[in-house]
């Protein structure tokens, strides 16, 4: 595998995949950055898609990575955006799978929030059919989650994206802290040190 192709780097890499007959990390980067949101994510997945169809490379063989970011970086979150791509990925690139830095989501987060950041933002990226994650492994509840053994946990989750506002006082305190970490993640709340606090 190829980790990572860019459009910047396209033309000299592309050729690589397809010499050793490798799968390739399409990074959704493109010419001019950051993508600003979903639809640029697409346009650039759909340009790599193209190059690499020219040179006979199968979409079974693409990997995207829509690239997340911090969500302390709140002048450009980029976290809806990611979701959004995710969503409409098996229907502009079928074949293709994705994968992501999850514990990205959490740079620049104290230490002891870091795992309820990615947790949370893992069991929403499995909504729109994350394929695979870099993630840290020592975290024994992400791996369970990873593994589908929390269903109840992610069920609350896409729920409270679907916009449920379950009765705080009726969860427990791990649901309550998922339940404030969406909303977090989605701009219902804002992102500050103290939000599983407040």
């Amino acid at each position: 595998m190829i980790n990572s192709i860019s459009l910047a780097r396209i033309d000299e890499e592309l050729p690589l995949a397809k010499k050793y007959n490798a799968d390739l990390i399409g990074l959704l980067w493109g010419r001019e950055g950051m993508p600003r949101d979903a639809n640029e994510r697409g346009m650039i997945a759909a340009e790599l898609m193209y190059k690499a169809d020219e040179m006979g490379i199968p979409n079974e063989d693409i990997w995207f990575d829509p690239i997340v970011t911090p969500a302390v970086n709140v002048d450009t979150n980029q976290v809806k955006p990611c979701l959004e791509f995710m969503s409409m990925l098996g229907d502009i690139a079928p074949g293709c799978k994705s994968t992501v830095g999850l514990s990205n989501i959490s740079n620049g987060t104290p230490a002891h929030l870091r795992p309820w950041l990615n947790r949370t933002y893992l069991m929403m990226l499995l909504r729109y059919g994350l394929y695979s994650a870099i993630v840290d492994a020592f975290d024994s509840e992400l791996i369970k989650i990873a593994k589908g053994e929390k269903p109840e946990l992610v069920d609350l989750v896409h729920r409270v994206m679907n916009g449920e506002k379950p009765d705080l006082s009726s969860l427990t305190e791990e649901e309550v802290k998922y339940v404030k970490t969406v909303r977090v993640l989605t701009g219902e709340s804002l992102y500050s040190h103290s939000w599983l606090e407040i």
